[in-house]
């Protein structure tokens, strides 16, 4: 098995920097290039960037320049994505975004992470786990998510949170560390009647 499958498991796993693709991150690195410098209306060029780029690439996928990822084969959209600016993804694992899925400016999806030892990490040993981002989720602007975590269906991230740890479905969750703040329930309903201006 190469050092490319090892990466697309759904497990973590710990590797040296030596042991990189580093043919597959250049490559990945000139198609962010060539996608930061297109224009709002090449529409067309966008998308078919996007389809060489990503793993998986759902037609309702909308990824606003500046964006980055280190190799693009491990992010999965499945769904309409709206990701919007100065988003980075390390998807040193795979990273699965579901449908319905809101990325604000600033977000950081962040597989990997350096060993703790200094030692080893001077030695450029690391670690990487997946991330996966369940149907219907919100994520606020310039937070982070980090390695080996899941946010449930429907739920929202607060912004400028750190989010190291499973959150569950259907909740709002805010910090560093990212907790559980409450549940979301029908009263977070927008009363669509409510005269404009009056909110």
């Amino acid at each position: 098995m190469d050092f490319k499958e090892i990466m697309k498991q759904n497990r973590g796993y710990c590797s040296k920097h030596t042991d990189m693709p580093s043919e597959l991150q250049l490559k990945a690195k000139e198609l962010c290039w060539e996608y930061n410098q297109t224009g709002p209306s090449e529409k067309e060029k966008r998308s078919n960037i996007l389809k060489e780029l990503l793993g998986t690439c759902h037609p309702l996928t909308f990824i606003e320049p500046s964006f980055r990822c280190d190799y693009g084969f491990n992010i999965h959209t499945h769904g309409l994505a709206v990701i919007n600016y100065n988003c980075v993804i390390l998807d040193t694992s795979p990273v699965y975004i579901g449908a319905n899925a809101f990325i604000a400016p600033g977000v950081c999806l962040a597989c990997s992470g350096h060993a703790i030892f200094s030692t080893q990490r001077a030695e450029g040993i690391g670690t990487s786990k997946p991330i996966t981002i369940e149907d219907d989720v919100w994520i606020g602007a310039n937070s982070t998510v980090c390695g080996g975590v899941t946010i449930g269906k429907g739920s929202i991230i607060g912004a400028g949170s750190v989010v190291n740890k499973d959150i569950p479905a259907g909740v709002i969750a805010v910090g560093n560390p990212c907790r559980v703040l409450r549940k979301i329930t029908e009263e977070d309903i927008i009363n669509l009647s409510v005269e404009q201006g009056n909110f």
